[in-house]
């Protein structure tokens, strides 16, 4: 009876022991996935804003070129990259019924009423159009990729590089009247596609 009760205790203990183990295993585990759930969270959060605020930037250079900072850039290409660069949500929502009612009250307006469609609309106009009617290739496998934000990458340096250009130099871009906002507007471009393409490469 002895043998077996002593055969009883060391099982018991193993027991424990292995018990003991995996619950050591479980809490390391747990302890792990919040861990990685907290720095994707942040990552795709931090991503969110920085397409908000590239997107915002790029919304500001138009504004600016429709006014009196009119500038040498080819603005036109502040389109494509507000298409690849809007956050999700803004993106799904203009590209559902309200940005099909806002297109249709464009064309209709351009056609019918060109006299009362301004000419400071017709790049929004676009803008609206070309996401309501993109094809699901560009509007959902490119905008989401590394080759739209690459898109934006290439598209912000030459925007950059034609600033610059215009402005007879680096130093002319940032010490001219109007040259530091369009500056500082390109040079926020840079900070979406950068992080985008840093995340994708870890």
């Amino acid at each position: 009876m002895g043998k077996y009760g002593h055969l009883a205790m060391s099982t018991d203990r193993e027991a424990s022991e292995l018990i003991a183990s995996d619950l050591k295993e479980m809490r390391d585990a747990a302890k792990k996935l919040v861990d990685h759930a907290i720095k994707l969270g942040s990552f795709g959060l931090g991503t969110t804003i920085l397409e908000c605020v590239a997107s915002f930037a790029a919304i500001y250079l138009l504004v600016l070129d429709r006014t009196h900072w009119r500038t040498n850039m080819l603005t036109s290409l502040l389109i494509p990259y507000i298409f690849l660069s809007l956050p999700s949500l803004l993106f799904t929502i203009l590209r559902g019924e309200i940005g099909k009612w806002v297109a249709f009250v464009a064309v209709v307006l351009r056609l019918f009423f060109p006299r009362h469609f301004p000419d400071w609309l017709e790049m929004p106009g676009a803008l609206i159009l070309l996401i309501v009617v993109a094809p699901s290739l560009f509007a959902s496998t490119i905008k989401g990729s590394w080759i739209g934000v690459l898109i934006c990458l290439v598209i912000a340096c030459y925007l950059l590089q034609e600033h610059i250009r215009a402005s007879g130099g680096f130093r002319n871009s940032f010490t001219k009247a109007h040259g530091i906002s369009n500056t500082v507007g390109l040079l926020i471009l840079f900070v979406y596609p950068a992080w985008a393409l840093v995340l994708d490469i870890l």
